[in-house]
């Protein structure tokens, strides 16, 4: 069914020699199956369909490509960074192999003006690192993981990628809001769904992510993992003024719930969230990184608003729930 994968020593075609030509042009070698190199660029929405019924198109390669992506990329930070933790590698990986980065060095090697496709809109967002991919599972398959190694290295990312200004720049923002929850003893988890007008051509998803029980921020994306990113994001532009601000709601309405009998029989609502908010208090400039700039560079806010009651003052509300205060 495949054997057209298998015959690269058969007489080539005009067609084959272009191929050929474009993989050249583009990453500097001689193909050897050309095979490979011309399913890598066949979209599954210009899918050629077999006899039997089995399509062809680029999915099998971008599967391969991506695996083998992330290897040399792993060995590659590595080696380039001794002294860094694996956070930091993990999260320096994740910029490098991300569809973005991947879209933008595929139009730069000039490999995005022969893909065969029929798409556009969603579809068109992730087509070209889609195709780059399926390109170096060629290459692997073609050359070897070795030779796809060196290529990756010293023809793409020596020549593409700027490493200085990813390690200076945050995007996995859903990363360290989980990192500040964890530190801060806060839960969070990221209610993520299908939003509305949406389809299997051109999936939308609408992500809120919780704290606390609170909805704290919400995002929206054409991935789960983009609509969560952009959530986070959201959460960490939210500052330590707003946090404070919502949790005093929730006090009000606990002793409001107190004092009408609600709470009876367990412990009071309003003492658990003026826990959680002397916690709160101590964590909450710490959401936007340790250094004290959130995620896009700038100053986070340190100083508590002037209104904002000492944990003196909560205890009073909470133990007299007629006050003044209510």
């Amino acid at each position: 069914m495949f054997d057209f994968l298998v015959r690269p020593f058969r007489k080539k075609t005009d067609g084959d020699v272009r191929y050929c030509r474009i993989i050249k042009d583009i990453f500097g070698f001689k193909p050897g199956n050309v095979e490979l190199y011309k399913l890598a660029l066949i979209h599954k929405s210009a899918s050629v369909t077999l006899p039997d019924g089995v399509p062809i198109n680029n999915e099998r390669l971008e599967f391969l490509g991506d695996a083998v992506l992330e290897s040399i990329v792993s060995d590659y930070l590595f080696i380039e960074f001794p002294q860094s933790d694996e956070g930091f590698l993990t999260q320096l990986r994740s910029k490098i192999v991300s569809r973005s980065t991947l879209n933008d060095m595929c139009v730069k090697i000039g490999l995005s003006d022969h893909i065969i496709s029929q798409s556009a809109g969603y579809v068109q967002k992730h087509l070209h690192g889609d195709a780059l991919e399926a390109m170096i599972g060629a290459i692997y398959l073609d050359k070897g993981y070795d030779f796809t190694n060196r290529l990756i290295i010293n023809d793409l990312f020596e020549k593409y990628l700027d490493l200085e200004s990813m390690t200076a720049t945050e995007t996995d923002y859903k990363s360290r809001l989980i990192e500040w929850c964890q530190k801060s003893r806060h839960t969070i988890h990221f209610d993520t769904r299908h939003d509305s007008g949406s389809s299997s051509h051109s999936p939308k998803f609408r992500s809120v992510a919780v704290i606390d029980k609170m909805e704290m921020g919400y995002g929206f994306g054409s991935t789960k993992k983009e609509a969560e990113q952009n959530a986070a994001l959201s959460v960490s532009q939210f500052n330590a003024e707003n946090i404070r601000s919502n949790y005093l709601e929730m006090l009000d309405k606990a002793v409001a719930e107190q004092s009408s009998g609600k709470a009876a029989g367990r412990k009071p609502q309003a003492a658990e969230i003026a826990e959680s908010k002397v916690a709160t208090d101590g964590a909450a400039e710490n959401l936007h990184g340790e250094t004290g700039d959130n995620v896009n560079g700038e100053a986070a806010e340190n100083e508590p608003p002037q209104n904002a009651p000492n944990v003196a003052d909560e205890n009073t509300r909470t133990e007299n729930p007629h006050g003044d205060d209510r």
